[in-house]
C-alpha cells in the first residue's frame, strides 16, 4: 500500500492566502462540497493567514453563515479585517464572519446586487479590455461579472494592506469567480494567482451531446462550439482566467487534456479532490451502522415489493447509483445494460438471491406516486396489527404458561381475539396485489422521454416475479424528510452493499470516494478523475473494494461486459467476504484525506509565489 503524503508544514510563512469561490456558503453544486471538505486541512496549514470570499446570497448563506457585529469587527487587527473595513468606509455591502463548517474559517462575503447599477461599465470594460461578451438576458452572467468586480476591489484593498514582505495568494475557483483574473492582471495588482478549473464548462456541454467526446477533443473548434451551445461568454471568461493565472491548475489527468484542446493552456499542476475523512470515522461502529441501515431499507423493500410478491431479505444485495440526472456522462446507461446482462445470468444460473438497484437521481416530477404512498401506509397499518397482537399472545401465553400444570404450547390461534384476526386479515387482504411493483417512485412530468424508464421498458426489466435484478428510480435525493425512505443520503449509502459510478465523463466524481469513506465499496471509471487517480496511486485497489471499469479506448459493449462481470462477482461472495471487503474499503479511506492530499495544493500556491 502506498504510503499516505507526510502532512506538510505550514508553507510561506509571509503569505496570506485568499480562496475565491463562487460556493462559499452557497451550496449550489460539487464544488461546495470539495471547498467545505477542504477548509480543516487548509486552516491547520494556514491558520489565520487563511479567509474566504464569496457573494453573499441571504437565502443560502442564513443556515451557515454567522457576522461578525461591529464591535467584533474593529477589535480584529488582520488584513482581510482591515479590508472589509474600508471597503464598508467607502460604502460597500460586505459583511465578514464565521463559515459555520468543521474548521470554522473565516469567510468575507459581498453582496453581488450592490454592482448593478454600473454593470453597463463593468460589461463594456469586459469587452472593449478582454473581448468578454455578457449579453443582457441572462442573470446569472449579470451576478458573475458584478462579483467579479467586487471581488477584484476587495483583493486590491486587501493588497494594498499587506505590507511587504509579506505576500498574497489568490485562488479563484472556476468561471465564476476567475472572471476577476484578467482586470487584476492588466491592473498590476500585487499578488499571486492561481485559479482551478474543476471541469472546463464546453468539456461538459460536449461530453454530453457527443458519444466520441474524447475521439474527437482535439479537432474542437471551441468559439464555434461555445456558440453552438450558447456558452460563448462563460467559455470566455474562463479561458481568460486560465490565460490571465500565475498559475493554473484541474483536477485530474484527465482534465489536463481538456484543458489543452479547449482552454489552450497545459495546466501546471493537478489537484486531486480528498474529502474530510473525520466527518465520516465510525471505527468499528461501521459494521453495525451498515445493518441499522440496511434495516431501514429493507422496510421500504417490503411496502415497494412484497405487496406483489416477496422474496428474502437475508440474501438480497442493495446497490445504488446516485449523481446529475446526465444519462450518458453519469454512466447510467452502461449501468442500465450491466444489470439487464446480469439478471440474464443470475436466472440462467440457478444461484439464490436478489439485487434490488437504485437510482437516486433529480428528475422533474408532479408528485410521489400515491399508490406507493399508500402501501407504505398500509404496510404500517399492518405492522402497527402485528404488534398488537404480538402483545395480546405475549400477555396470554404468560399467564397460561404460569396457570398451566401442562407443560405442552397452547394453541397461540386461541390467545388471539376475532377482532385482530378479522383485522389482520382485511389488512393485508387491502394491501396484496397482482400488479407488478412500480420501477419509478414518483410520476415524471415528462415521463414518455426519460432515458431511464425507456430503457427498462426495451429491456423488460420492469420488476417481474422472475427478475432477479429488481429497479427503483427515485427522482428526488434522499432525505430525512422523505416519507419513503426517511434517512439522511449518507445514511442510505451506509445500508447499500455496493455504489455503481462507472461515467463516460466525470472530471473527478465525489459519490464513490463518499462511498468508500463510509466503508462502502464502490465502481468508478477510468473516465473520472478519482478513477483515473486510484489507478495510478493504489496498488491492488480492487483488494480494497474499488473497482475501475475500463472505458478509455473501449467500446460501450467491452465496458459493459466488464462492469457485469464486476457485478456477477459481486453477488456470488458470501456474507463474511463482503464484511471482510467492508473492512478494507474503511480503512484504504484514509488514502484519500485532505490531509494527506493538501500538499498539492500547497505546492501550486508555492508555485505562483515563484512567478510575478
Amino acid at each position: 500500500m502506498q504510503a499516505p503524503l507526510p502532512t506538510p508544514e505550514p508553507i510561506a510563512p509571509d503569505a496570506l492566502l485568499v480562496e475565491v469561490a463562487w460556493e462559499v456558503c452557497n451550496q449550489v453544486g460539487g464544488i461546495y462540497t470539495v471547498i467545505r471538505s477542504k477548509v480543516p486541512a487548509t486552516v491547520q496549514g494556514w491558520d489565520d493567514r487563511y479567509c474566504l470570499l464569496g457573494p453573499y446570497f441571504a437565502q443560502q448563506a442564513q443556515g451557515e453563515f454567522e457576522p461578525y457585529d461591529d464591535q467584533q469587527l474593529a477589535a480584529l487587527t488582520d488584513p482581510f479585517a482591515g479590508a472589509v473595513r474600508q471597503m464598508r468606509q467607502q460604502g460597500y455591502d460586505v459583511c465578514m464572519g464565521i463559515w459555520l463548517v468543521t474548521g470554522r474559517p473565516r469567510v468575507v462575503l459581498i453582496n453581488p446586487y450592490q454592482a448593478y447599477p454600473r454593470l453597463g461599465q463593468i460589461k463594456s470594460d469586459l469587452w472593449h479590455h478582454h473581448h468578454i461578451p455578457t449579453p443582457d438576458n441572462d442573470d446569472l452572467l449579470h451576478q458573475v461579472v458584478a462579483f467579479g468586480d467586487l471581488a477584484k476591489t476587495f483583493l486590491e484593498i486587501l493588497a494594498a494592506e499587506v505590507v511587504p514582505p509579506k505576500r498574497l495568494v489568490a485562488h479563484f475557483h472556476e468561471w465564476m469567480t476567475g472572471v476577476a483574473i484578467p482586470a487584476l492582471r492588466r491592473d498590476q495588482v500585487p499578488l499571486h494567482l492561481v485559479f482551478t478549473t474543476h471541469a472546463t464548462l464546453l468539456g461538459r456541454y460536449l461530453a454530453m451531446n457527443d458519444p466520441n467526446f474524447y475521439d474527437h477533443l482535439m479537432q474542437v473548434e471551441w468559439q464555434a462550439e461555445a456558440r453552438h451551445f450558447n456558452i460563448e461568454p462563460a467559455v470566455t471568461m474562463e479561458r481568460a482566467a486560465a490565460h490571465g493565472a500565475h498559475v493554473f491548475t484541474t483536477v485530474s489527468e484527465l482534465t489536463v487534456r481538456e484543458c489543452i484542446y479547449l482552454l489552450d493552456r497545459i495546466p501546471d499542476a493537478v489537484l486531486p479532490n480528498g474529502l474530510n475523512i473525520e466527518r465520516f470515522v465510525a471505527l468499528h461502529e461501521f459494521q453495525n451502522l451498515h445493518q441499522q441501515y440496511k434495516t431501514k431499507i429493507h422496510e421500504f423493500v417490503m411496502a415497494h415489493f412484497f405487496q406483489s410478491y416477496s422474496f428474502d431479505l437475508d440474501n438480497t444485495l442493495y446497490l445504488f447509483t446516485s449523481g446529475r440526472y446526465e444519462y450518458h456522462n453519469k454512466g447510467f446507461d452502461l449501468t442500465l445494460e450491466a444489470l439487464a446482462r446480469l439478471n440474464y445470468r443470475l436466472q440462467q444460473s440457478g444461484l439464490e438471491g436478489t439485487v434490488v438497484m437504485f437510482f437516486i437521481t433529480k428528475r422533474p416530477f408532479t408528485s410521489i406516486n400515491p399508490q406507493i404512498l399508500q402501501s407504505r401506509a398500509i404496510l404500517d397499518e399492518v405492522q402497527a396489527t402485528c404488534e398488537a397482537i404480538e402483545r395480546q399472545v405475549g400477555e396470554r401465553l404468560f399467564y397460561a404458561a404460569s396457570a398451566s400444570t401442562d407443560h405442552r404450547l397452547p394453541d397461540l390461534d386461541a390467545l388471539v381475539d376475532d377482532y385482530w384476526k378479522l383485522r389482520y386479515r382485511r389488512t393485508l387482504q387491502s394491501w396484496k396485489t397482482t400488479a407488478l411493483p412500480s420501477v419509478i417512485t414518483h410520476n415524471l412530468v415528462d415521463d414518455q422521454n426519460d432515458d431511464i424508464l425507456n430503457f427498462v421498458r426495451r429491456a423488460n426489466l420492469v420488476n417481474n416475479r422472475h427478475d432477479r435484478v429488481k429497479i427503483v428510480y427515485h427522482p428526488d435525493f434522499v432525505s430525512p424528510t422523505s416519507p419513503l425512505f426517511g434517512m439522511e443520503y449518507g445514511q442510505f449509502v451506509r445500508g447499500c452493499h455496493l455504489g455503481i459510478f462507472p461515467s463516460y465523463y466525470e472530471p473527478w466524481g465525489y459519490t464513490p470516494l463518499e462511498c468508500v469513506a463510509r466503508g462502502v465499496p464502490a465502481i468508478t471509471s477510468d473516465l473520472s478523475g478519482f478513477g483515473d487517480y486510484v489507478m495510478q496511486t493504489v496498488p491492488q485497489h480492487e483488494d480494497k473494494g474499488i473497482f475501475v471499469v475500463q472505458r478509455q479506448e473501449k467500446s460501450f459493449d467491452e465496458a459493459a461486459e466488464e462492469l457485469t462481470n464486476m457485478l456477477w462477482q459481486f453477488v456470488q461472495l458470501n456474507r463474511r467476504e463482503r464484511i471482510m471487503q467492508r473492512n478494507n474499503v474503511e480503512s484504504s479511506a484514509e488514502l484519500f484525506d485532505w490531509k494527506n492530499l493538501r500538499v498539492h495544493y500547497d505546492r501550486a500556491y508555492q508555485l505562483a509565489l515563484e512567478r510575478q
